[in-house]
């Protein structure tokens, strides 16, 4: 028995990793679909415009969305890089997401494993372990991010295993492997930054002996890879910051923005329960160690950051967004040490033995699968329960399905360099890597990025704001662009784009609307029905 009881945290976590395997094995199965024959696996519409980039890198067109055209429309260079290496290889489009999908997992299940290390140094409580390691594996917004071809899933491994080498840190040896990781991981997000200073910031405040070192060599690594990534950026681009930020934090007020952000943190403990949410912070109460000091520095550098650029665009659809999500493991590995902290409080105080005891761990255990349950209840509503367990289509896949069918369908009905105007920059472009297109809402167009919103925001109305998708410019991108296709128009507003939609015939082709130019030469009249 003693035997068994030294190998329960491996147990703990063999049992995890099958059963999230499993888990992935079968969402990446539920969010591909099947047309014309074809079998198709298709990523998060952001991680498509990373991969137009990729394609067009392969290619030999350059770092570029259109060819010709520098704008840097993505904010993630490691991992446009790293999806290129795919497009080396002798697979087609559906293979190479299904290959950034499988990539997704295999960082995921890693991250476990660190997650698994990091409780291992602060406790050998199994409920910590368990409560840690299940929570994560099954939390859905991190499934929707990692699976669906994100970064995120890189950045999550990245930032707990820079929690661990953080706190098992040999001063000695091992500090400037961790200046480099630190560095590194900003050239998968320049956001990393953000973590990376604040994991600077706690070794000099922790380790009084080697402050110097942290701070000077540390932050001469890490503004290494900063500096060096915007002066090739400014060299080809022309510009020092990605075209992304331009779009979300240029024309929209702080005091929105921030006010935004925070309304997406409430919502987030909200949703989670705001006892699941803020159980962590008891455990300042129970244990006073530097150890889960860092962990929750971490998680609420990123919250801050997230109400910093006012959260992301998809957090009506429920969960924690891009940016706080990569430290969601670390937040619920404070949730497990805590909860085994107050168990064991409890059983000391009321000196519980026997029956008694085994009573206490199943209350706890009840409590995580409570917790995990909360976490994944998203909105209130139990269709995201559905989803979670598969049993409704994962969110974001009918439009997925949708995009791949307008791309088909645009195939048949225009000639290469023909121009089309799209909201959703990323699946129907990628899939048709001749064609000219205009994104409307200015991701990849540094004209559209530089304008103010469309429309005037009031703190009222906070919950409408969606960052990325507040400009559009119709006398420009229809009336001087000229399109030879429109194929979306922004949800938001249709009127004013109708002064220019008389040069447009309207047609539906298989259930799905364009507009088409009249009298283009560039499209095959003969094909549309």
């Amino acid at each position: 028995m003693k035997a068994l009881r030294n190998y329960s945290p491996l147990i703990v976590l063999t049992i995890v990793l099958l059963g999230f395997g499993v888990y992935a094995y079968r969402y990446i199965q539920a969010t591909s679909f099947v047309i014309e024959g074809t079998r198709y696996y298709n990523l998060f519409d952001d991680a498509m415009v990373s991969m137009r980039y990729a394609w067009n890198l392969a290619h030999g067109n350059g770092l570029v969305w259109n060819v010709g055209e520098r704008v840097e429309g993505f904010t993630n260079p490691f991992w446009v890089f790293f999806m290129a290496f795919w497009h080396l290889l002798p697979l087609n489009g559906p293979q190479i997401s299904l290959a950034m999908q499988v990539s997704g997992g295999v960082f995921l299940a890693l991250n476990l494993i660190i997650l698994y290390k990091i409780v291992q140094h602060l406790t050998d409580d199994l409920l910590a372990l368990s409560a840690a390691l299940v929570m994560t594996a099954f939390y859905g917004p991190l499934a929707v991010w990692g699976l669906l071809g994100m970064e995120v899933s890189l950045l999550t491994l990245l930032l707990s295993l820079s929690a661990w080498m953080t706190l098992t840190l040999d001063h000695a040896r091992h500090k400037h492997w961790l200046y480099l990781l630190l560095g590194f991981s900003t050239l998968i997000r320049i956001d990393m930054a953000v973590p990376a200073v604040l994991i600077l910031g706690f070794l000099a405040f922790t380790d009084r002996p080697n402050w110097k070192s942290h701070l000077v060599w540390g932050m001469s690594v890490l503004l290494l890879f900063l500096g060096g990534q915007s002066l090739l950026r400014y060299w080809y681009y022309g510009e020092w910051l990605p075209n992304t930020y331009a779009l979300k934090m240029i024309g929209l007020s702080p005091v929105i923005r921030i006010a935004r952000g925070l309304w997406v943190l409430f919502e987030l403990a909200w949703q989670m329960n705001w006892v699941v949410f803020l159980l962590p912070l008891a455990g300042f109460l129970l244990r006073r160690d530097k150890n889960i000091w860092l962990l929750a520095l971490l998680f609420a550098g990123q919250a801050a950051y997230s109400t910093y650029v006012g959260g992301d665009a998809w957090e009506h659809r429920g969960g924690a967004n891009r940016f706080i999500s990569i430290a969601l493991p670390l937040w619920v590995t404070l949730f497990g040490v805590t909860l085994a902290n107050i168990r064991n409080a409890v059983e000391t105080s009321l000196r519980l033995n026997g029956w008694k005891i085994t009573l206490s761990h199943v209350v706890a255990l009840v409590l995580v699968g409570f917790s995990l349950w909360n976490a994944n209840f998203l909105l209130a509503d139990y269709r995201s329960i559905e989803r979670w367990l598969l049993q409704r289509k994962p969110f974001y896949i009918e439009s997925h399905e949708k995009y791949i069918r307008t791309a088909l369908i645009l195939e048949k009905i225009t000639q290469p360099g023909a121009k089309i105007a799209v909201t959703a920059a990323g699946t129907v472009p990628y899939y048709l890597p001749d064609r000219y297109f205009i994104d409307l809402l200015g991701k990849t167009d540094k004209l559209i990025a530089r304008q103010p919103v469309k429309s005037p925001v009031s703190l009222a109305g906070i919950a409408d704001v969606r960052p990325g998708h507040m400009k559009w410019d119709y006398a420009y991108s229809l009336g001087r662009l000229q399109p030879d296709v429109i194929v979306q128009l922004w949800e938001e507003d249709y009127k004013s784009a109708e002064p220019y939609l008389v040069e447009y015939e309207s047609v539906t082709i298989d259930g799905l609307p364009f507009y088409l130019r009249k009298g283009s030469p560039l499209v095959l009249w003969d094909q549309v029905k």
